[in-house]
């Protein structure tokens, strides 16, 4: 009997464990602007993508309910370069065990698109912009403590 529970007990710790890693481990976040190049006095269009697993999904930017934490992004760009507003899409209503009502969430591969102006004047051979994403995931049974990611994505300037 003292056996099945200690071996019980080590058994969950592991499970919880191997969840905890494969979540921590499980979404990433990268990004780009315009295919590496952007020309002075000119824009260029900036990626930021989130991957997400086919066993998670995170909350949108406007999930439906104030108890969840929604996705965002902040954008900030160096060297005089200006960087636009992210646009959020549009998330997909689910419905799940723990919600009453239909959560907006993002699943898959998501883009969230913004804009870079380098001005004719720039200084410089290379722009970077700084993102940084918060999200929340979930499965369709618990949600995880949100996490922070940030990324720099660089352009050279022609």
């Amino acid at each position: 009997m003292n056996k099945r529970l200690i071996f019980t007990g080590i058994a969950f710790f592991i499970i919880m464990f191997a969840a905890a890693a494969s979540e921590t481990l499980a979404q990433t976040v990268s990004g780009s602007i315009s295919n590496g190049t952007v020309a002075k006095g000119g824009r260029g269009r900036g990626t930021i993508v989130l991957s997400i697993p086919g066993n998670l999904h995170v909350n949108s930017s406007k999930p439906n309910s104030e108890y969840l934490i929604a996705t965002s992004i902040r954008l900030s760009g160096g060297n005089g370069a200006r960087v636009s507003g992210v646009k959020y899409p549009r998330g997909v209503n689910r419905k799940f065990q723990f919600s009453e009502k239909a959560l907006n969430v993002y699943e898959g591969t998501v883009r969230f698109p913004f804009t870079v102006t380098v001005p004719a004047n720039f200084k410089g051979n290379t722009v970077s912009v700084r993102a940084v994403v918060r999200y929340q995931a979930c499965t369709d049974e618990v949600c995880y403590p949100p996490k922070t990611r940030e990324i720099t994505m660089t352009a050279r300037v022609r």
